[in-house]
């Protein structure tokens, strides 16, 4: 769930910036569709995949000799029945490494997880974002730096000069507002904003020095605000690179699943695969949930003017933080129900 917002200046069209944020989001998530299926199905016999595929099988030759040591020591202990549930290993091994060129067993059931995953993140932020709640807030928290930094140039001129500058200013919010209200519907915190400005625009209303202060705000608050932003598109960006990572060195995991360990490489692998894709889900749903509060609350309310600081603070650093906690908690778990599946099955055959 991306949507680009920027911080706008004079010199630039609003409408066109918000256009080509959300198409600049599009094309980052099918480039990433991209480098997924350029990696792990297309030409994977001269790509990077199939570099490590063949680490791999290097690998899994090489801990064939400490599985044969283990299996040939089982079978004088144990007669026959542990050494026959073993050897179910290695056929394990040749299969999910056998690579055609256009994707190995592993790395299409490594992108059908994947699928999963993001079916899943995307009926979640389908059910839970039904009215654009995520945008909205992250809007409504950046809106008045917007606005301000269109009619911050006005504060330093006085008289005639001040007018005519606030007027071209609020033309060029105006834009802005249309634009929220084309994509959101008429909401009240859009006629909040609006009014804040107008009131400044044509000196009516009640105004406080503070109030206008803070609709103009400060470039230091300003580049925090877009620094917190860009923090959280950077988290979703490193979960999908990490994702990533962590499917194309799944050849090594599986080629080290041979060695008589009782914490199988493979489960090790396919653990941290799936808490990454459980951090992308908690993140969303921590997002949403935290969106909600505010379009729900100040967000229907036109007489306050609350301060949304918090929120890009929690979305750039406390939410991702939250959800990578979330994450290793259910990666522990994920990890201790395959091992004790694994132990069990064993123990049957």
């Amino acid at each position: 769930m991306q949507l680009a917002i920027k911080l706008i200046f004079a010199q630039v069209g609003i409408d066109q910036v918000i256009d080509n944020g959300a198409a600049t989001s599009q094309s980052i998530a099918d480039g990433w569709d991209k480098q997924w299926l350029d990696l792990l199905q297309n030409n994977t016999s001269n790509n990077l995949y199939g570099a490590l595929t063949n680490l791999g099988i290097f690998f899994a030759v090489g801990t064939l000799l400490f599985f044969m040591i283990q299996f040939l020591k089982d079978l004088i202990s144990y007669e026959y029945t542990r050494p026959i549930s073993a050897l179910i290993w290695p056929f394990i091994v040749v299969v999910l490494l056998s690579n055609s060129g256009n994707g190995s067993i592993l790395s299409n059931l490594t992108l059908g997880v994947r699928n999963v995953l993001n079916t899943v993140n995307q009926q979640v932020v389908v059910s839970a974002d039904a009215d654009k709640i995520y945008q909205q807030a992250l809007n409504m928290s950046v809106a008045e730096e917007v606005a301000g930094s269109l009619l911050r140039p006005c504060q330093s001129l006085t008289g005639e000069q001040q007018s005519q500058c606030f007027v071209k200013a609020a033309e060029k919010v105006n834009v802005l507002w249309q634009k929220y209200r084309n994509i959101y519907g008429n909401k009240n915190w859009i006629n909040r904003l609006q009014t804040k400005v107008d009131n400044i625009r044509y000196g009516t209303g009640i105004v406080s020095e503070t109030s206008f202060n803070s609709l103009l705000g400060s470039t230091v608050q300003t580049s925090i605000k877009n620094f917190l932003v860009s923090l959280q598109y950077a988290f979703q960006n490193l979960i999908e690179a990490t994702m990533l990572l962590i499917a194309v060195l799944g050849p090594i995991a599986v080629g080290g699943s041979l060695l008589p360990v009782a914490g199988k490489p493979i489960f090790a692998w396919l653990t941290g695969f799936l808490s990454i894709g459980i951090a992308k889900i908690s993140f969303n749903i921590i997002a949403v949930l935290t969106a909600a509060v505010i379009v729900n609350g100040p967000g229907q309310n036109a007489n306050v003017d609350p301060d949304l600081m918090w929120f890009i603070i929690f979305l750039g650093i406390l939410a991702p933080i939250l959800s990578l906690l979330v994450a290793a908690a259910g990666g522990f778990a994920v990890f201790s129900a395959i091992s004790s599946t694994a132990s069990l099955v064993k123990e049957r055959i």
